[in-house]
């Protein structure tokens, strides 16, 4: 028999509902895996109950002969940026240590309602700040990928969805909640070889979900294949009235839409995309995905994206703007971390609980924020850079006159040692040099793994869709999929 724990979301809740196994033994086979993986630090808090409680009452529903929820059963990790009722959410920041919300977000009150089980929070860069999950409070996550070299250089897992990927990669949880913000979800998926998608702004609510840039953020899904993103995608989006950027629109059935048929679409390829120093691996990639797509009945042409060489500066200005503003409700009075030396007043208390709840990168994006919003910056940083997010959306607009679905690469190298870019920001924000222009027009956009670099380490291809066309993109990326044949696993080293 397969070991429960090689089972994704759909093989999970297929085989609980046709009785092929009780819903009690998926939970313990993934409770017992997480509590196996400790050397990857990718859980902060392992919440077994919460996974054994929802599997009693999928296996008591199924007894009775009820019908049973959507995901019953089906045990999922949390990114601990999302606030569980009860259970500490951290950002992976020490200023929210002990923190344990009074409520539950909307996402993950979704998932809940759908019959899914909690395993436990992920961890992550401090409030999403990172691209290689080194900047958490509470340690580094590791990849569980290794190089085929021999090396023992332990790898970063991307970020700051980094938990999540390396959960979901080393088989701990079938699946997981992500949150993308400039990449944060795309390009962990394609260093540890599987899926994820970041859905149109505002499919997936907000509320709930601790703030680094609101008119970024978006919640996704992340798992090992695309017909399990679009299964767990569907249970977490949805019109919620407590978020103000919700969209008011219906949820389609992407799993039942799924089809790799792509004949009458075509696909653009961004000429901007192909960048000086492009890594060579990376380039033949991209052709073998234009080769599947081709394949898959699509016609492939080339378009102009004109201002991408301006998404990410116009990204590092606006992303730390949002921040400076949501993270100074970060005080130390109402909750969380309060420093409070002898003898000082408030502005005293307020420097000493930042200076130590906050890490190096949170700092360095809140001083920059206040910089660009300060008095006399404004109109030459943040409104110049809004201006060119304008720019960057009719990029996009204009592209899809002549096309229905872009193919880019997702990052621009595979997986990097931990350590090897953490002294240089600049080097570890051109990691999100593909995924930063789709964020920054509120775009669906998806991570497929396409193969393996000459290390023996994942690769993936981007797929960027049209506002609310998340049915092309899940289905351009399961023609990709298919014809990607991608098997490969990390061999448990933890």
């Amino acid at each position: 028999m397969t070991e429960l724990t090689d089972l994704g979301v759909r093989a999970l809740r297929d085989g609980i509902r046709g009785g092929e196994f009780s819903a009690r033994e998926v939970a313990d086979a993934y409770t017992d895996q997480v509590s196996r993986a400790k050397e990857l630090n990718a859980f902060l808090v392992e919440t077994p109950d919460h996974a054994l409680a929802a599997a009693k009452a999928a296996d008591d529903a199924r007894a009775k002969g009820d019908t049973l929820a959507p995901l019953a059963g089906v045990p999922l990790g949390i990114k601990d940026l999302f606030c569980t009722k009860g259970v500490e959410a951290t950002a992976g920041s020490h200023i929210l240590e002990g923190f344990k919300p009074p409520y539950e977000s909307s996402v993950s009150q979704r998932l809940w309602d759908a019959g899914a089980g909690m395993l436990g929070k992920l961890n992550m860069d401090q409030f999403a700040m990172g691209s290689s999950n080194e900047t958490s409070a509470f340690g580094n996550v590791k990849s569980p990928w290794r190089r085929s070299d021999g090396g023992n250089a332990v790898l970063t897992p991307g970020g700051s969805s980094g938990g999540s990927s390396a959960a979901v990669a080393a088989r701990l949880c079938p699946a997981a909640t992500g949150t993308d913000t400039g990449g944060s979800i795309r390009q962990p998926a394609s260093f540890t070889g599987i899926s994820g998608i970041k859905p149109t702004y505002g499919r997936c609510s907000r509320w709930g979900v601790i703030a680094f840039a609101s008119s970024l953020d978006q919640a996704g899904a992340m798992a090992r294949d695309v017909t399990d993103c679009a299964i767990l995608l569907e249970q977490m989006a949805g019109f919620d009235p407590k978020d103000a950027t919700s969209l008011d629109a219906p949820v389609p059935n992407w799993e039942a839409g799924l089809s790799s048929d792509l004949k009458g679409k075509r696909i653009g390829v961004p000429k901007e995309y192909r960048m000086d120093g492009m890594p060579a691996e990376i380039e033949a990639l991209w052709q073998q995905g234009i080769d599947w797509v081709k394949d898959a009945g699509a016609e492939v042409l080339e378009v102009s994206l004109p201002h991408t060489k301006y998404a990410l500066p116009a990204y590092y200005i606006i992303a730390p703007a949002e921040a400076s503003s949501n993270l100074a409700r970060y005080d130390g009075v109402r909750y969380g971390q309060r420093d409070l030396p002898d003898g000082a007043n408030l502005q005293e208390m307020y420097a000493a609980t930042r200076d130590h709840g906050f890490g190096d990168e949170v700092k360095r994006r809140v001083i920059i924020g206040t910089y660009v919003l300060s008095a006399g910056f404004y109109d030459a940083y943040y409104t110049q850079a809004q201006k060119v997010r304008t720019l960057i959306a009719r990029d996009f607009d204009m592209a899809w006159q002549d096309c229905d679905l872009l193919l880019t690469p997702t990052a621009p190298s595979a997986a990097f040692g931990l350590g090897e870019k953490s002294d240089d920001p600049i080097a570890m924000y051109l990691n999100d040099v593909f995924t930063v222009p789709s964020s920054l027009a509120g775009l669906p956009a998806m991570s497929v793994p396409g193969g393996l670099d000459k290390q023996g380490l994942p690769l993936g291809l981007q797929v960027i869709g049209k506002a609310m066309d998340e049915q092309g993109v899940l289905n351009a990326g399961l023609a990709l999929e298919e014809r990607a044949g991608f098997r490969a696993r990390p061999e448990a080293w933890w």
